[in-house]
Formats: C-alpha cells, sequence, structure tokens
C-alpha cells in the first residue's frame, strides 16, 4: 500500500528526544507525518543509514551528529529539516544549503524565556535587589527608605542593548512597559529600524558609556568573538551592570573579571567562557557576579513550547505551506 504520509525521523540526542518530544508529542506528529525508529543519535550504524534513506523529513534536536556530505549521501529523499531547539549552526553543514533543504527552527519560541529572563534581571539591577538582600541579611536592620542610593531604580534609567537578534528585540518589546530608555547596537538595523524597536541607535562606545544596564544578545560569529572588550568594559559607568544570555566568549572575560574584581561594576552571568567556570575562577566568589547554569533559555515545562512550535511547522510543511520559521540561505553566515 502506498504511503500517504512523509516519512520522518528523530535526530538528536536520546535524552532530549525523552524531554522535548514526549509521547504525547510524537503521537500529534505521527497524524501528518510516519515517524520511524529508532531515535537517530549516532548516523553511521547500519540501522540509522536504512532509516535516512527512507526519510522525507528530520526532526533535530540537542546533539544531532552533523548532517555532513557522507551522511547526505545515505539520505538521498530527505527534503527538509525542522529543529527543535535554536542554533542549527552545529548540525546543519554547507552540504545541506547545498543540496538545497529546508530547515525550521524554533529559535522564536527559544527566545521566550531567555527575553523573561533579561528582563526580570534588568529590573532586579537597577533596583539593587540582590545587593540590598544581602546587605539586609547581614545587617537585619531597615535602613531610611526616603534617602537610598540615588541611583536606585527602574525610572528612566538607560539599558543598552547588543543586538537585535529574536532574543534582543523580544527584551525590547518587554522593556516598553517600563519607564527605561533603551539604546541599540546592531550594524545591520538603521535607525529608522531601532526607533521602531522602541530604541536609539547608538555605537557601542556610545551604549556603554550612557547604559546603567548593558544586556548582550550578540551571536557568536568570528566577528563577534571578544566583541564587549576591555575597552568597552572600562566605559561602563560605576555601578553598572553586564549581562550576558548570549555566549560567553563574545566578552572578553578576563577583563570583565578584573572590573568586576575591582568592585566598580556587577554582573548576571547565564553564560561564560568555558562553561562551567573551573572551580578555582575568582568569578565564583566575587559577589557582584550573579552566575547561573545557562538557565535562561528553554527549561522544564518551557520544553514544550520548542515542541508545540516545531509541531506546528511539521504541520505546514507536510502541507505544502512551508515553513513559517524557516531559516534562509542568505543568513546563513549570521547564524549564532
Amino acid at each position: 500500500m502506498p504511503r500517504t504520509k512523509p516519512v520522518a525521523a528523530l535526530a538528536m540526542d536520546k535524552r532530549a528526544a525523552d524531554a522535548v518530544v514526549k509521547p504525547s508529542v510524537r503521537r500529534r506528529l505521527g497524524e501528518v507525518i510516519d515517524l520511524a525508529e529508532p531515535v537517530l543519535t549516532d548516523f553511521t550504524t547500519k540501522a540509522a543509514r536504512e532509516v535516512l534513506h527512507e526519510v522525507e523529513l528530520l526532526v533535530t534536536g540537542w546533539g544531532c551528529p552533523p548532517l555532513d556530505a557522507e551522511v547526505l549521501a545515505y539520505a538521498p529523499r530527505l527534503r527538509a529539516v525542522a529543529h527543535t531547539a535554536g542554533s542549527v549552526r552545529g548540525h546543519f553543514t554547507p552540504a545541506c544549503w547545498a543540496r538545497g533543504i529546508e530547515v525550521s527552527t524554533a529559535a522564536a519560541a527559544n527566545a521566550a524565556p531567555v527575553a523573561e529572563y533579561t528582563v526580570a534581571m534588568i529590573l532586579l539591577a537597577n533596583k539593587r535587589v540582590l545587593p540590598a538582600a544581602r546587605a539586609y541579611r547581614q545587617q537585619r536592620t531597615r535602613e531610611d527608605w526616603l534617602f537610598p542610593d540615588p541611583a536606585l531604580g527602574n525610572y528612566r534609567r538607560t539599558v543598552g542593548i547588543l543586538s537585535a537578534s529574536l532574543v534582543g528585540r523580544r527584551v525590547m518589546e518587554l522593556l516598553r512597559a517600563h519607564d527605561l530608555r533603551v539604546l541599540l547596537y546592531d550594524p545591520y538595523v538603521g535607525e529608522a529600524e531601532a526607533a521602531a524597536l522602541g530604541a536609539a541607535k547608538a555605537e557601542p562606545a556610545e551604549l556603554f558609556a550612557a547604559s546603567d544596564v548593558v544586556s548582550v544578545h550578540t551571536p557568536l560569529l568570528a566577528a563577534t568573538r571578544g566583541l564587549v572588550s576591555g575597552e568597552l568594559l572600562a566605559r561602563l559607568r560605576d555601578g553598572a551592570t553586564l549581562i550576558n544570555t548570549a555566549r560567553g566568549a563574545v566578552v572578553d572575560q578576563e577583563a570583565l573579571t578584573e572590573e568586576l574584581l575591582s568592585g566598580r561594576i556587577h554582573a548576571v552571568l547565564d553564560v561564560t567562557e568555558p562553561e562551567a567556570l573551573p572551580v578555582d575562577h575568582p568569578l565564583w566568589e566575587c559577589e557582584n557576579a550573579l552566575l547561573t547554569p545557562h538557565l535562561a533559555g528553554s527549561q522544564g515545562n518551557e520544553l514544550d513550547r520548542l515542541a508545540e512550535l516545531t509541531l506546528q511547522e511539521v504541520r505546514r510543511w507536510a502541507a505544502g505551506e512551508g515553513f513559517a520559521h524557516a531559516v534562509h540561505p542568505d543568513r546563513k553566515e549570521l547564524l549564532a
């Protein structure tokens, strides 16, 4: 009997498949595709190559092996990839672009919790919540609330955003609800577009000098490695906060560590280089640095948002409507 649905397979780490593409999601996927077994964690096995020979769609995720030319040779029918996470750079290779394989990503869904985390940290940073809580625990008495630090608070403070990425754009959207001035550095965004996003365009030196909080949303590319240099960090005003939820290597970590150890600025670091830092790294003991274990992205029930977006993408593709969250070839060099 001829097949009536496209053949597909999951390609990712087994634990990622269990966490993101749960049985209920697989049942819903099965309404529009024939989902082959097993989950492909290694493309070199005989069983994997038998599956690859039949698939037209791969649903990928964290831990998917690279789809290089050798693998594609075993997948002559493969036409599309729907990625359940953000960046496809780790597995979607030049051979895929050359083949013309369509690719979708759940980056928009993953951007939502990162933006929420970022906005929460911006508001907490300007309110000085963490140092205030630490001092309150130590002193166990309340200071005169009418005469605190005049730099404390979120009214008309300036927030600098590095990159109008999916996350950066969502952060700026959420910040519209607050009495904050927003500056944006992104070489691919003009003044009119920045204004439409609720921000004023600024060069890095100006942005760092003028901001109470700088939030990094820049993808890690060859051109952005070390973008947040010691020179830029030195321009931060005393008491300013750097937030990084992008990639640790975008920041000159040695220069940042020196600034933090001096006590002059604060930082919220959800990412470092490497992750995690060595156990004896001085940032672990630095009271003005909050380190979190790369938890800004999708965690817990937020993984269900990734699955839902991917499910909708697969439905669209199977119906011949194309991906709504396609990654276009002309943007491939800018992928995180």
